[in-house]
């Protein structure tokens, strides 16, 4: 919890020293930022009392008097029960951590849209690019390094193959980025970044097919000359 503190903060001042800050209605998207650290120190907070409630039955200092199985139940039946409110709280401000982040990224998002001459360089992906981003916004993806060989792969959130080319190609531009690895043999969460998704949301392709151009009607010489 401490490493997501850090990390919410560390972007909380980037964006705070960028040319966001120009833009009309970044203040709320950083004062919403700016919770997310708040609520990440609680959860660090909680986490860090939960510890230090946590029974312990070890040995006391000589001539400390010990207590009985019966009181030492019910000591430990009022301190998980305090653990638990404590563990809840936690919960919550882990959700309020991660409500926070949609709505920062959708206000920045909001923001340079309606304000382009402040949207920062972005590049232009083909359809098939686009498409890959898309999917891995909707479900997600899973990123694996083999040890031996390192031979990579990323399958999407739906169990389909992710073409290489075309993620590194993402993950070259910080459109996604991968976690930081979790175990050996369970593969790295693949995410979309703030740049991700404002790609996806200024270069939203056409949804409607152009439609074919009316074929001109025959003029009234060229069906003449076609009567008999």
């Amino acid at each position: 919890m401490h490493e997501l503190t850090g990390r919410t903060l560390w972007q909380l001042t980037v964006l705070d020293g960028s040319q966001y800050t120009v833009v009309p209605g970044s203040r709320s998207s950083l004062k919403c930022l700016s919770t997310v650290v708040e609520a990440a120190c609680l959860v660090a907070l909680d986490l860090a009392e939960a510890v230090a409630d946590n029974p312990l039955d070890a040995a006391g200092f000589s001539g400390e008097p010990l207590l009985d199985d019966a009181a030492r139940q019910a000591q430990n039946a009022k301190i998980r029960a305090g653990l638990a409110d404590i563990l809840a709280d936690a919960a919550h401000q882990l959700d309020v951590c991660a409500t926070g982040c949609q709505y920062a990224a959708s206000g920045i998002i909001r923001d340079l849209t309606r304000h382009p001459q402040r949207m920062p360089p972005l590049p232009k992906l083909t359809r098939s690019q686009y498409t890959t981003l898309e999917r891995i916004a909707q479900g997600g993806a899973r990123f694996w390094r083999s040890l031996r060989g390192g031979r990579e792969s990323v399958r999407a959130g739906d169990g389909s193959t992710i073409h290489g080319k075309r993620f590194h190609l993402l993950a070259k531009n910080r459109l996604v980025r991968v976690q930081e690895r979790d175990s050996a043999l369970g593969g790295q969460d693949v995410t979309v970044t703030a740049a991700g998704l404002l790609v996806l949301d200024t270069q939203r392709p056409s949804q409607t097919a152009p439609s074919a151009p009316a074929r001109p009607a025959p003029s009234a010489a060229s069906t003449a000359g076609r009567r008999r």
